[in-house]
């Protein structure tokens, strides 16, 4: 064989294997279980939205799907070990909108939005709801504002952390009321429930779909809620707006994203699998029953968000004077 058709059969070869080699990790996937860091404790609605869609991407992906709660620090623990994480599809990061808030409370974040994160699927979105104990006194928003005002300092709130939006949204209800209350952070949204069930607060901010159990069972009742109109489920419960709030209106996303680096076939992957999901009656009941109401929107659709909610975000965060505690 002449040398010159040796040198393109030998490069030849190359380029065959390292094609072969570059997508190695996409032509298999998944080979072993996978797992996905939820940013909160569990019991919340990050949490309870993560093994929903887990419980049938285990089915579709034929791979286990390991869910690991890392709570705390608004969000901040979690994502930030999801940012560090190998890049190879098997860590995956579960979280809400306190990825698109906590840019606008901390000076200096261990993650970029932007940069670190490649956007899978967003799962749905919830308004945020103020519930108090059933006992407590406190029965609408204007029971609310007249212990506030009656008891300067004394009334404190519950939220999932530390720039959530169901801080935000309680935040923003103090500045539009004038009133004060004490921000106790928790670890995620179900230590916060525990804390209004046994009188610790006397109030929690929380993203519908975290306390949604709760309410339907009697144990915490909703008195505001935060979207443009009443929730189906709760006819009963005024918007922020109804209950003479102005330009108090806000929601809590729940979203997949995989470290930057992530092959684009394993997130084009994962991004089919999770839609394909979402479409399906049973767990988009689940998640309505939860409280979430599906959005189902690809990586595109992602993308976007996070790019209009982090400006949108920083703007409220400025006005209301909000900083992290």
């Amino acid at each position: 064989m002449p040398p010159g058709n040796l040198t393109k059969a030998a490069l030849g070869a190359l380029v065959c294997s390292t094609l072969i080699t570059g997508n190695g990790h996409a032509a298999g996937y998944p080979e072993r279980p996978i797992t996905i860091i939820v940013s909160f404790a569990a019991g919340g609605a990050t949490d309870i939205s993560t093994r929903i869609v887990g419980k049938y991407l285990t089915q579709a992906l034929g791979q286990q799907i390991v869910v690991d709660n890392r709570g705390g620090a608004g969000g901040i623990i979690g994502i930030s070990a999801a940012a560090r994480a190998k890049p190879d599809g098997y860590t995956l990061l579960s979280t809400s909108s306190v990825f698109v808030v906590n840019p606008s409370m901390y000076k200096k974040l261990p993650y970029d939005p932007y940069k670190d994160f490649l956007p899978i699927v967003e799962i749905g979105a919830s308004p945020n709801v103020m519930v108090t104990h059933p006992t407590g006194g406190i029965n609408n928003v204007a029971d609310l504002i007249a212990l506030a005002r009656s008891k300067p300092d004394l009334i404190s709130y519950g939220s999932p952390g530390t720039g959530t939006t169901p801080q935000l949204a309680a935040e923003v209800l103090k500045l539009r009321a004038k009133i004060n209350m004490v921000h106790i952070p928790f670890t995620g949204g179900a230590p916060a429930v525990q804390a209004v069930l046994s009188r610790q607060i006397q109030v929690m901010s929380a993203s519908l779909s975290s306390v949604m159990p709760q309410i339907a069972g009697g144990l915490l009742k909703p008195i505001v809620q935060t979207g443009k109109e009443r929730w189906a489920d709760l006819p009963d419960v005024p918007t922020m707006a109804e209950a003479g709030i102005n330009d108090a209106q806000s929601e809590t996303f729940q979203a997949f994203f995989a470290p930057a680096g992530t092959p684009q076939e394993i997130v084009d992957r994962l991004a089919k699998e999770c839609i394909a999901i979402l479409g399906q009656r049973e767990a988009r009941d689940a998640l309505w029953t939860a409280g979430l109401k599906v959005t189902a929107g690809g990586p595109d659709a992602l993308r976007a968000r996070v790019a209009h909610e982090v400006p949108m975000w920083r703007d409220v965060v400025e006005k209301a004077g909000i900083k992290a505690e």
